[in-house]
């Protein structure tokens, strides 16, 4: 009996020349055109859309869509490293865009498990900016993608699909879905699970716009007796399991740039508030005890630094543990954005519970996406799970 042992590529924990020229040209782009007030005027105005057409226009013309797509289908083919730089950047000015459901999510799906008919399709009209999209996951409050309900029946050459979903990001104003459905097994099963392409338009669909505590967009969605073609299925019939997976991790490790992005300008800004107020006549930051709060801040997010790049790197290189590595990841920093956002809000003191300063948004923002796609208990076990125990 032969055994293949599959090496994966080392990769140096830095970047690269190309990717740091990504990160600050984002950096520059972002603080000029969507600062964090941007987030606070569309919460404000209660925005229809959710995010600035205009806005998203620019960030197609940079490339920003393009650039983990295959050059095949007309992206650039530069990779999710290069594309976990800007949703670093994008986490630091908390910007609301479709880049983690459209580009993260919906992309990744296609790419992984499209035909070539599909991603012809598709992925030129998410570059091009032209094309919105959302997957569709969860069905509970909880992250847990085996116990999907929602029904596809097989009839004739089509499905119909019965059922909910919850809490579907930017569901509301996706031209198309992506759904994961159950064709086979009972809810807790991993395996039985199929993925399905849904025009947002189809007859029987409902969806329900929710705002969420970070003033982003997510769903609730309703299908009743909504008909798709089987050509719509994406990858194979009762093994979207593993299709499914392999997104989610990658979306797990790209929604942790994100959330270290949004971990380091909380942490930046608490620092320059401990330098600038002052208490018996000394800055705050003087003060041994918060110094020490400071320092635990900063260790931990180093640590997040090297384990979001190395997550980051196994999805270039096709690691085998890339399981492991975005559990990892998605626990790691959910539970420093735990830390550092109540630790800025309380140094702020009471301001800090304001609505007048922006660190609020922050931990508003922190709250979210720690449980978008799965929270650290989740994680853990699943960590724990891949570890054999």
């Amino acid at each position: 009996m032969s055994t293949t042992q599959h090496t994966s590529t080392k990769l140096p924990l830095i970047l690269s020349e190309e990717q740091q020229m990504i990160k600050e040209s984002a950096r520059d782009f972002l603080h000029a055109k969507a600062p964090v007030a941007a987030l606070r005027q569309l919460r404000d105005k209660q925005d229809s859309q959710g995010f600035d057409s205009e806005l998203w226009r620019e960030m197609v013309e940079m490339g920003w869509p393009a650039l983990a797509v295959p050059e095949a289908y007309g992206g650039l083919g530069f990779g999710y490293t290069g594309l976990g730089q800007v949703l670093e950047e994008t986490g630091r000015t908390l910007t609301a865009s479709p880049l983690v459901s459209t580009v993260l999510l919906a992309a990744t799906a296609i790419q992984t498990g499209g035909s070539v008919s599909q991603k012809s399709s598709l992925l030129p009209a998410i570059v091009s900016g032209e094309l919105l999209m959302a997957l569709a996951i969860d069905e509970t409050k909880h992250h847990n993608p085996a116990k999907t309900t929602l029904s596809a029946q097989q009839d004739g050459d089509t499905f119909v699909l019965n059922g909910r979903k919850t809490f579907v990001l930017d569901g509301h104003m996706a031209n198309q879905l992506i759904v994961v459905a159950r064709t086979s097994g009972t809810a807790g099963d991993r395996g039985g699970l199929s993925l399905f392409l849904v025009d947002a338009s189809s007859k029987g669909l409902s969806i329900e716009r929710v705002m969420m505590t970070d003033s982003r967009n997510a769903a609730n969605i309703t299908f009743d007796q909504v008909s798709v073609p089987a050509d719509n299925l994406l990858g194979d019939l009762d093994q979207g399991g593993e299709l499914l997976e392999k997104t989610l991790d990658i979306a797990r490790i790209g929604l942790s740039a994100e959330l270290l992005g949004t971990v380091l300008e909380a942490f930046d800004r608490t620092v320059n508030y401990l330098k600038e107020r002052q208490q018996f006549g000394v800055p705050i930051g003087s003060f041994q005890a918060l110094q020490h709060r400071a320092a635990q801040m900063f260790c931990e997010i180093e640590l997040c630094k090297s384990v979001v790049l190395k997550g980051l790197h196994a999805i270039d290189t096709d690691d085998p543990t890339l399981p492991a590595l975005a559990s990892l990841c998605k626990a790691k920093l959910a539970q420093v954005a735990q830390l550092v956002s109540n630790e800025a809000v309380q140094m702020y003191g009471g301001i800090g519970m304001t609505d007048d300063e922006d660190i609020g948004f922050f931990l508003k923002r922190a709250r979210v996406a720690q449980h978008t796609l799965g929270a650290y208990p989740f994680h853990l076990d699943r960590l724990a799970s891949l570890s054999g125990y």
